[in-house]
This record gives C-alpha cells, sequence and structure tokens, in this order.
C-alpha cells in the first residue's frame, strides 16, 4: 500500500529499516518473555512427579528462591505483571506494604519441612522479608544473599553481634546509608543493617552466608529454583559450579510463569505458581505441610 514515493525512500534508508526492524524484533521478544505461562493441570502434575522423584534421589539438594515466592504473602515481585519494576516501567505508583504482618507462605513452611525431613541441604534467597527465619528454617541452612529486614548487626563486636527483631530495622537507611539509629547494647557502637542494595557489595558474613551458599552449591547434585527471574543469580558464577565441566555440574530444575535466562539448561521448567507446585510436590512426597504459627 506504500506510494512510489516511500519505496523509494524506504530503499534508500536500508540502514535504518534494518535497525527499525531489530529493535521491533527485540521488543517483541522481550514482550514475550515477559508474559506468564501456566502448564495445564494434568502437564503439571506430570512434571511433579518428575520433580519428586529428583528430589527423593538427590544425595544434596539446594534450594534458590527470589520474590515470586512471597507473592502469596502479598508482598509483590519485581518483574511480574504486577511487578515493582514493571509498574514503574509503566509510569504508575507502588502502593507501601507491611511487610511486618506479611506470614510464611505454603512454599516457605513446605521448605523448612523439607530441610527438617533431610530432603533439603542449603536454601540460598534473594528476599530480605524474613520469611524463611520465621517459618522455622535454622539460620544456618540459609544464605539470604541481599540481607534481612528484620536483622541489625553491631560491627565493633567480634564476632559481629546479630539483632533479630519483629520490626523493619531500615527505616533510616538506604543506599550507602546504612546505620539505623540504634546501639549496640554491649558496647555501645552504631548498629547497622544488613541489606545489599544495587551497585552495593555485601561484607557481612551474617546473614548473607556467603561461605554456606558457596559449599552448598559446590557439593549441590540438584538445584531447584522457586519463584526467580534468576537475573541477578545468574551473575553470581560461584552458585552455578561454573568451574566443573556441564556433565558434572548439579542438574536444574525451575518453577516459574515467566522466561529465565537459565531455561535451556533446565532439566525441567515447571510454568505455574510455587504454592500450586509445591502442594503438589509435598503430596507426592507424602509430607504433610506445617501451619504457621505466629
Amino acid at each position: 500500500e506504500r506510494s512510489p514515493e516511500e519505496c523509494q525512500a524506504l530503499s534508500q534508508s536500508e540502514d535504518i529499516v534494518r535497525e527499525l526492524e531489530r529493535r521491533r524484533k527485540r521488543r517483541e521478544r522481550l514482550r514475550r518473555r515477559q508474559e506468564e505461562v501456566c502448564d495445564e493441570p494434568e502437564e503439571l502434575k506430570r512434571k511433579v512427579t518428575e520433580l519428586a522423584a529428583a528430589v527423593r534421589n538427590a544425595k544434596h539438594l539446594v534450594i534458590y528462591t527470589g520474590a515470586g515466592i512471597s507473592t502469596a504473602a502479598s508482598i509483590p515481585d519485581y518483574r511480574g505483571p504486577n511487578g515493582i519494576w514493571t509498574l514503574l516501567q509503566k509510569g504508575r505508583s507502588i502502593r507501601p506494604t507491611d511487610l511486618s504482618e506479611a506470614e510464611p507462605t505454603l512454599t516457605h513452611m513446605s521448605i523448612a519441612c523439607l530441610h527438617k525431613h533431610n530432603l533439603v541441604q542449603h536454601v540460598v534467597s534473594q528476599n530480605c522479608d524474613g520469611l524463611h527465619l520465621r517459618s522455622g528454617l535454622p539460620q544456618a541452612a540459609i544464605s539470604e544473599l541481599h540481607g534481612n529486614m528484620y536483622i541489625e548487626v553491631c560491627t565493633s563486636c567480634t564476632p559481629n553481634r546479630e539483632y533479630v527483631r519483629v520490626f523493619d530495622v531500615t527505616e533510616r537507611t538506604a543506599l550507602h546509608r546504612h546505620h539505623t539509629g540504634r546501639m549496640c547494647h554491649k558496647c555501645g557502637a552504631q548498629l547497622r543493617d544488613t541489606i545489599v542494595h544495587f551497585g552495593e557489595k555485601g561484607t557481612l558474613r551474617q546473614p548473607l552466608n556467603w561461605e554456606a551458599a558457596t559449599e552448598a552449591a559446590s557439593k549441590a547434585d540438584v538445584i531447584l529454583c522457586l519463584g526467580s527471574s534468576l537475573k541477578v543469580l545468574k551473575k553470581y558464577p560461584r552458585l552455578w559450579c561454573m568451574s566443573k565441566p556441564p556433565t558434572r555440574r548439579p542438574k536444574l530444575y525451575i518453577v516459574n510463569l515467566q522466561w529465565t535466562p537459565k531455561d535451556d539448561l533446565a532439566a525441567l521448567k515447571l510454568h505455574g505458581r510455587c504454592d500450586d507446585v509445591m502442594r503438589l510436590l509435598m503430596a507426592e512426597l507424602g509430607l504433610e505441610i506445617p501451619r504457621y504459627d505466629r
């Protein structure tokens, strides 16, 4: 439907046409990656049966968790359709959420149960919401790579003295500004939060617990990723045993509604909500999911 003049203009601007076409394809690819996809119920059950077999047979299972396991607790994720980054990109406002009222989800309680039954050896989490700790998962069994908003520490004491609170300790803190305004009752030094912001490098041993995360990854024969886009976690090579030959790396299982950069490497990708998958998994394993007692 183009006029001769328009066709001539396009033919004289091949570089611009190619660039615009490249950008259009890129936008379409990004749009597809942001779409949420759900497996059909029967397909999801079949996949969970396969996942259950992997959990039973694993010698050293490590779970990596992201914001997607906390959405059932009314805590927004980042890259979902109603995620924080997604809404901000659309120019929409973010409503404040009182995370102190949030309670561990079915997925949190299931993970704590799996650890109690020695089916999971370690949990590596990007989340700062403290829900893993509240679920009853022992602190030694979790690495909170980006900190915990309910823990503040005294770095003047040796070893660092920890204070676990029932309130958010980050009210007065921000990027490169970590003092909470409270003092250590032992030495009187200022307490600091444990949060690792974008652009910062976490240096605290606890609750980040990088040593345990690295050791767990090096021993893992199965890694289960729950509710993480893996866009941040993929930047930590030590979590993926990249120094090992591909045939000796852990088998990867991913539960996410959206595309992740590790999908092509996964032994199995389950498109489903974390709570739905974990409910089916626990039933398949014959384990009762404990109720949360605040």
